[in-house]
C-alpha cells in the first residue's frame, strides 16, 4: 500500500513531460507558420523575378 501511495504522489517526471509537450506544440506552430508564409513568400519572389525580367 505504501508503494502505491508513493507511486501516485511522485511527480519527478512531470516537468520533463510538460517541456516535451510544450516543445511539440511550438514545433507544430513553426511548421504551420513556415508552410503558410513559405507559399506566400514564394509567390512574392516569383512576382518580383518576373517583373525584373
Amino acid at each position: 500500500m505504501n508503494a502505491q501511495r508513493r507511486f501516485l504522489t511522485d511527480e519527478s517526471g512531470a516537468t520533463a513531460i510538460e517541456y516535451g509537450v510544450l516543445v511539440g506544440l511550438i514545433a507544430i506552430f513553426i511548421v504551420g507558420a513556415v508552410s503558410l508564409f513559405g507559399t506566400t513568400l514564394a509567390g512574392n519572389f516569383n512576382h518580383i523575378s518576373n517583373t525584373l525580367k
